[in-house]
This record gives C-alpha cells, sequence and structure tokens, in this order.
C-alpha cells in the first residue's frame, strides 16, 4: 500500500472516530414536552452535563427535586417532580402587590406586567387569572399553597417566596415525554 493511500485510510479514520466520539458522548438522556403540545420539545438533557431549554442552550446539573440550569446570560433553578410518567416543572414568576398585603402574608391581591393574578383572601379562597376559583391551604414551614379548585382541575401545589411587597410563585407545568410527529 504506498504511503499516500495509508494517509489516506488514517485521516479518513481520524475523522470517523471524531464523529463517532462526538455523537456518542452527546447522547440524550431525557426529552421532555408540555402535555398540551406533546410533540414539541421543550426540555432536552443530554448525558454530558449539557441541555436544550425552549431553545436555550445551557449546562446543567440535576439532583432528586431541582434542575439547574446555566449559562452565560441566567442562572435557573427548576424544581421538578416525576410522576405517574411525566413530569410536573416548576416555572417561577413574581407577582407584586396591587392592594394592601401584610408583611409575611399572602392573602391580598398580586400582579404581573402580563396582567396575570392571584387574589387570595383571608377565609381561604383564591381566584387565579379571574378565571379559575377555589379555595387554599398554606403550609408556611415549606412555604407551600395547595390550590383546590371548584372546576374539574387537579389541586396543584405552588411553592412560593415572599420578599416584601413582591411574592415569587413556583408554578407547575405538566411534562410528558416528547412523542414522535
Amino acid at each position: 500500500m504506498s504511503s499516500k493511500i495509508f494517509r489516506r485510510l488514517i485521516v479518513c479514520l481520524l475523522v470517523a472516530g471524531t464523529i463517532v466520539m462526538m455523537t456518542g458522548c452527546n447522547k440524550i438522556m431525557e426529552s421532555w414536552a408540555y402535555d398540551y403540545e406533546p410533540t414539541v420539545e421543550s426540555l432536552r438533557l443530554y448525558q454530558n452535563g449539557t441541555a436544550v431549554f425552549k431553545g436555550g442552550k445551557y449546562k446543567y446539573t440535576k439532583d432528586e427535586n431541582y434542575i439547574n440550569l446555566s449559562n452565560k446570560k441566567e442562572d435557573l433553578k427548576l424544581r421538578y417532580i416525576i410522576e405517574n410518567g411525566g413530569m410536573s416543572l416548576y416555572s417561577s414568576s413574581t407577582y407584586y402587590a396591587a392592594s394592601d398585603v401584610t408583611d409575611g402574608s399572602i392573602v391580598g391581591t398580586w400582579l404581573q406586567d402580563n396582567g396575570w393574578s392571584f387574589i387570595f383572601s383571608e377565609t381561604g379562597e383564591f381566584s387565579e387569572e379571574g378565571i379559575f376559583f377555589g379555595h387554599y391551604s398554606l403550609d408556611e414551614d415549606n412555604r407551600c399553597i395547595k390550590l383546590m379548585y371548584e372546576d374539574p382541575v387537579p389541586d396543584i401545589y405552588l411553592y412560593y417566596t415572599l420578599d416584601g411587597k413582591n411574592l415569587t410563585i413556583e408554578y407547575p407545568w405538566q411534562m410528558v415525554p416528547t412523542e414522535s410527529k
């Protein structure tokens, strides 16, 4: 075999090996979509510690409670719960007090700039967006609000943090393994 053919063979093997290593080391571990769009992937976790979330690229770590995503622009700490073959992925939103609220209490009207709202009454009733209504219970030790809807909507648990006139709520979004189109 001539040295020219031998060099070409070596180069081809190196290129093929590099491609196999790059694709083999970057296997998808998990792929999730919102349950209302099961074929549209929103979260992909790779074996090599990289992730794609809502189109953005991140490095990630994951434990039994949180998926931590980071890139040069932001750090996200997403609470999650795996159950019944799906996942509840919590997304944080901050609301500001639109009415008099007592420090340390969620009772009152809370708004976001986009118009979304929560109203929590002293009698344990709530309104979400002025569309969904029901009763709530509060677990202050775990910073958790259980919403029990009047409509045929499953009860959900919100996690919250109060900071003066700001209420940050972690809201669960239901995810399913991404389906093929």
